[in-house]
């Protein structure tokens, strides 16, 4: 990776891609994937679809670990929200990458987890794209505990509540969205 990018000229351009690409506001609220409900949709897959949008987001992500002084051994998530991530960083940082299932596959070697093989002591950086209560990268946390490696940071593109930053404050995990919901000017989600 070249020279670290600036955090707020790439935060802002990362909101002007969410804001153009990515965000549609409905006249009905549409249902999320947390089950929670919103006139405003966030998509990020689609606002970073373009590689250098893409390349954009993970060199923040990778500045985001290397500001803290957050080294890690592995990068990766729950599927289908961390997997763009999971590569993208990986590929520049050099790090080994990994996704994990929702369901194990129920044949060859049944795992969770694909990719790298985590274990004890290896350092993991957790991604997602958007969260909004937290579960998706909360299960990812638990799975990659449970594989014996240890979360040193978690990452998310788009954060639409509080939720998962209390979650991981209370695991003692640093973590950081790259936007939030008082970014793009809409109401939080599943705050309490």
């Amino acid at each position: 990776m070249t020279a670290s990018p600036d955090p707020s000229s790439t935060n802002q351009e990362l909101l002007e891609l969410v804001r153009s690409r990515g965000y549609r506001h409905f006249d009905e609220p549409v249902q999320l994937a947390s089950g929670g409900w919103s006139q405003d949709f966030v998509d990020a897959k689609e606002a970073l679809a373009e590689g250098r949008h893409l390349r954009l987001a993970c060199e923040a992500i990778l500045a985001i670990a290397a500001r803290r002084g957050i080294d890690f051994d592995a990068v990766g998530g729950l599927t289908l929200g961390a997997d763009h991530f999971s590569h993208g960083v990986a590929l520049l940082g050099d790090k080994r990458w990994f996704v994990i299932r929702k369901e194990p596959k129920g044949r060859g070697t049944n795992k969770f987890v694909e990719g790298t093989t985590l274990g004890a002591g290896d350092r993991v950086l957790l991604v997602d794209d958007v969260v909004t209560t937290g579960s998706s990268i909360q299960l990812a946390h638990d799975r990659v505990v449970a594989e014996g490696a240890i979360v040193v940071l978690a990452v998310t593109l788009f954060d639409r509540g509080d939720i998962a930053g209390a979650y991981f404050e209370n695991r003692s995990v640093p973590y950081e969205p790259l936007l939030t919901y008082r970014d793009l000017g809409i109401p939080a989600i599943g705050n309490s």
